[in-house]
């Protein structure tokens, strides 16, 4: 098209595509189409800048590998991650959080009660609550997936000090709905920033911590997967989340307990639980399908 201009060339891009062009696919395309040229327009875009932002792109796929995918973190720590959970997260149950690049397949298996603390150091946690409809009834059978850092703030899959596996665990909830297991209590911790995304994120005066959590995907059959998080409520970084993972409704209490009888029932680490220790109670509600 000889006649483009910077005024039509988003027109004449849109026009380029096919009559059996995917209807879905042609609103998305028209839509960052718009946004991406308005963007350059407005900000009256430099060859300079335009370079550097190819760069980033260039060296956030160069940094990338099955243990560290860059573009989910970059997509975390520009919010995207979270306003598309939020988009997609129904108002009716648990809500949604990142899944973050962290989360690997293949827990083993945990029986409600289990202990996945194993040897690891920091302070005893027994998790303990419920999987049910927004109505109340208990969903038997939800299958939960559960992984977290170490006392160090650190992944099994980011630590060649701990085992593939550690602090991670699937586990099948009872016909009550209960989920409980012990683990340790885990650390704030910052995102990987010695790469592009920590590039961004010292330009821009932010820091990379994240406030402590827990990870959860819990699934059934007729329900929608609910993958989130869930934060304590006297976390330092609670009002700082770096990839924006917070939620009113995900937040929990730590609460110390100093004598053995508030031990919960049915816990494999029961005789070799010492205090304090700190239980959370915490209740998942899945929205159905």
């Amino acid at each position: 098209m000889r006649t483009v201009t910077k005024e039509t060339i988003t027109a004449a891009f849109l026009a380029y595509c096919g009559d059996d062009t995917n209807p879905r696919l042609r609103f998305i395309l028209e839509k960052l189409a718009h946004h991406l040229h308005d963007f350059a327009r407005e900000t009256g875009l430099t060859h300079a800048e335009w370079r550097k932002g190819l760069e980033l792109l260039q060296k956030t796929g160069e940094i990338t590998t099955p243990e560290r995918n860059e573009y989910v973190l970059m997509s975390d720590v520009l919010g995207l991650s979270s306003l598309v959970d939020m988009i997609n997260s129904p108002d009716i149950g648990t809500p949604s959080s990142v899944l973050g690049p962290f989360h690997i397949l293949g827990a083993p298996d945990l029986p409600v009660g289990g202990d996945m603390r194993q040897d690891n150091d920091g302070a005893a946690v027994i998790v303990s609550g419920y999987v049910r409809t927004p109505q109340g009834t208990p969903i038997k059978g939800a299958e939960i997936e559960i992984w977290q850092t170490a006392d160090n703030g650190l992944y099994s899959n980011q630590d060649e000090q701990q085992p593939e596996y550690n602090l991670r665990a699937h586990m099948v909830v009872g016909e009550d709905g209960l989920y409980r297991f012990s683990t340790v209590r885990p650390a704030p911790y910052t995102v990987p920033d010695d790469g592009p995304v920590g590039e961004l994120l010292h330009a821009t005066g932010r820091h990379p911590w994240r406030p402590s959590h827990l990870h959860f995907i819990i699934t059934a059959p007729g329900y929608r997967t609910l993958v989130t998080e869930v934060f304590p409520s006297d976390d330092p970084y609670l009002d700082e989340d770096a990839v924006f993972g917070v939620r009113e409704r995900l937040i929990m209490n730590y609460v110390e307990q100093t004598s053995l009888d508030a031990r919960p029932d049915g816990l494999d680490i029961a005789d070799r639980l010492t205090v304090p220790f700190f239980t959370v109670d915490f209740d998942f509600v899945l929205a159905e399908e």
